[in-house]
């Protein structure tokens, strides 16, 4: 079957977000698929070094055809310069060949902007990895979200919880299908030597506006880390951020400081995946929260930073979005909701970490592994 993933990997050309896009592209791939990764958003590309926006596309160009090159994806990309409509990868000519024979078209984040020959594709997947704040916006009327997802023939979510009796997620007349990030074990290999003594994670202190629905607002990380912030003056333990400022550069960074944590820039350590992924093997763990509004929802959202985290055998104490209806807490996961509780998952950690390590890759060989989750995802789509 031939398939046509879309991504955000050249328009954001920094940090873990090739991972987020490209393990569907290889794990389609071991499945046996003809597959090819589609960046087309309609957006002018963002140049990181410049930190704005730009006609020029050749930064974001280059940085992706080195990352599918370095992953053996070499010939299996597409991208399409909004600004003047340039095709890089492949041709035009090639790019609408290769679409008008497409058995299945899977818009991951809802990023690709839907032309006719894509709207063509037989099977058109819509996947939303924002849950909750996707479902807002489709409640709130905005008829261009409506229009995008409804030209879509399925709907997946991230919200793992979503139709649970705990889950406030409304369904907005969209019938939606559970699923996870999928995991390439093979690029998450355990490492050999020993990690630092530090529980870290990557994150935004806000990533965009919070918003209202149905009287109440819901945010973003910024208002749950603060639940928490007293947390390394609790434990012995080290803690390691790094932490984006988001819009508005409004991160609290002195007072953090002062409570303990440790913040470093993510735009200079972790410029693309490589050390992204050095960042998270060289950790310990993951110490993490998630958006206010994936946890007042309980909509069950589990990151795919996080899986990754597992899949290096480093374990996670994760806040609990209610993601624990669907995965074992206990052995190299745990959920908390209150400080306390995150610091018996720490303790249990550090108390057998071995232990700990080796069912956390374990659980995301289970739960995670790319082949079972996209299969999976090919037969609950009918492509």
């Amino acid at each position: 079957m031939r398939i046509v993933v879309t991504g955000l990997v050249g328009q954001y050309a920094f940090g873990g977000v090739a991972w987020d896009y490209l393990q569907y592209v290889e794990g389609f791939r071991q499945l046996g698929h003809d597959v090819f990764y589609l960046e087309d958003t309609e957006m002018w590309p963002y140049d990181p070094i410049k930190n704005t926006v730009s006609a020029d596309a050749s930064y974001n160009v280059d940085y992706l055809r080195g990352v599918m090159e370095k992953l053996g994806l070499a010939d299996r990309w597409i991208y399409r310069s909004a600004p003047d409509a340039s095709y890089h990868g492949h041709t035009e000519a090639a790019a609408k060949e290769i679409c008008a024979t497409a058995d299945l078209y899977l818009n991951v984040s809802g990023c690709g902007w839907l032309r006719p020959e894509y709207l063509a594709i037989s099977c058109k997947v819509f996947l939303d990895s924002d849950p909750m704040f996707t479902q807002v916006a489709l409640a709130s009327g905005k008829q261009d979200v409506i229009d995008r997802i409804r030209a879509h023939d399925r709907h997946f979510t991230f919200a793992e919880n979503i139709g649970a009796a705990d889950c406030r997620i409304p369904a907005v007349g969209f019938a939606w299908i559970p699923t996870r990030q999928p995991i390439v074990l093979d690029w998450w290999e355990l490492p050999a030597e020993p990690p630092r003594d530090v529980f870290t994670t990557v994150m935004n202190w806000v990533s965009y506006k919070s918003c209202e629905y149905n009287g109440e607002t819901w945010g973003q990380k910024d208002v749950e880390f603060l639940k928490f912030v007293d947390l390394p003056g609790r434990t012995a333990q080290k803690f390691e951020i790094a932490m984006g400022m988001g819009p508005g550069m409004k991160r609290p960074t002195e007072m953090l400081q002062q409570k303990g944590w440790q913040i470093i820039e993510p735009a200079g350590y972790l410029p693309d995946p490589w050390t992204y992924r050095e960042y998270l093997r060289r950790s310990k763990g993951e110490w993490s929260v998630a958006k206010e509004g994936y946890v007042k929802s309980r909509s069950g959202w589990f990151s795919c930073r996080s899986a990754c985290y597992l899949a290096l055998g480093r374990p996670c104490v994760l806040q609990d979005t209610g993601w624990s209806n669907s995965y074992p807490t206990g052995h190299g996961l745990f959920a908390y909701q209150t400080i306390d509780e995150a610091l018996r998952g720490i303790e249990a950690v550090n108390t057998d970490y071995a232990a700990h390590s080796r069912a956390a890759r374990q659980l995301a060989a289970k739960m995670f592994d790319a082949r079972q989750v996209l299969a999976d995802l090919i037969t609950r789509a009918g492509a």
